[in-house]
């Protein structure tokens, strides 16, 4: 089949199910993936005659799309913060959100002038790894460690700290057994589960059908179940000066607020996201 025709096809068989944007999205980033192609080759290549064994993986990945699986998983990648991270169904595929609690880090740390300093930071639900490798890539002196109860989701994580060429101290460790954590940390950050399951209607086919809802929901009558265990932790292991980071639920930003200023937390902020709703948090004990 030439280029232009299964750009045609593709296009038709995905266009009761995806805005034209999106289908053009996935398009692109399989042409480029496994024909070696650019958006603008549909233009100056439309004749471009693919490979028979390409385009039957071309038809399975359309057929995985028609079936509303996310192209992250499809291809096996995605993009985070500017690096290149390994995704599969063990995990989570980072969202542009929690690279705003990146961005927030690493303001935080750089108005203290401290980037070059030793810290040791701790992330706690680590998933694909994507925060505390951003962070080690911006802050090369710093000693960080990361915790998920999932072996898989550790082994592509893993693979992820070699893709992006850092050190990360990975532990399988399920956090809501925890009785202590393992050395005082300047910064502990967490991006938890925390979608209930009464607000599963508002999530997507894609999300809801494919990725680990052990990543995703909590019980309806305790959702904040990890971030109560995680400010107990904290307390106990932040350093003088330590910083708590939460990623948190859109509709519980006051009630996460009250659970840390009831555990004593001081300078609590509650910061909007990039679609400005309430999303992150950063909470100290001075």
């Amino acid at each position: 089949m030439l280029l232009k025709e299964f750009k045609t096809y593709f296009s038709t068989t995905l266009s009761t199910i995806y805005p034209k944007t999106e289908i053009d999205t996935f398009f692109f980033l399989l042409i480029e993936e496994h024909l070696g192609l650019q958006r603008i080759d549909t233009v100056l290549k439309p004749n471009f005659k693919i490979e028979q064994k390409v385009f039957q993986f071309l038809q399975s990945a359309l057929k995985r799309l028609k079936e509303e699986e996310p192209i992250q998983y499809i291809i096996g990648k995605t993009e985070f913060y500017g690096y290149p991270f390994l995704v599969d169904q063990n995990t989570l595929i980072p969202r542009p959100e929690t690279e705003e609690l990146v961005a927030w880090i690493l303001k935080e740390i750089k108005e203290k002038g401290q980037e070059s300093k030793p810290l040791k930071i701790l992330d706690i639900g680590t998933g694909t790894g994507c925060i505390p490798i951003s962070l080690a890539k911006k802050l090369p002196n710093a000693m960080i460690s990361a915790i998920d109860v999932s072996k898989d989701a550790l082994k592509v994580a893993k693979k992820n700290a070699e893709l992006n060429t850092v050190t990360i101290n990975f532990i399988e460790l399920d956090i809501l057994k925890a009785e202590k954590l393992f050395t005082a940390y300047d910064i502990i950050v967490s991006n938890p589960p925390y979608v209930r399951a009464l607000e599963k209607v508002e999530i997507q086919n894609n999300v809801l059908k494919n990725e680990p809802h052990l990543a995703l929901f909590v019980d309806d009558d305790n959702p904040l179940v990890f971030y109560d265990k995680i400010v107990d932790l904290a307390k106990k292991h932040l350093s003088k000066n330590g910083v708590l980071f939460f990623e948190i639920n859109q509709y519980l930003g006051n009630e996460t607020i009250q659970l840390l200023k009831q555990k004593e937390f001081k300078r609590v902020a509650l910061k909007k996201d990039l679609f400005k709703n309430d999303r992150m948090i950063k909470a100290t004990l001075l």
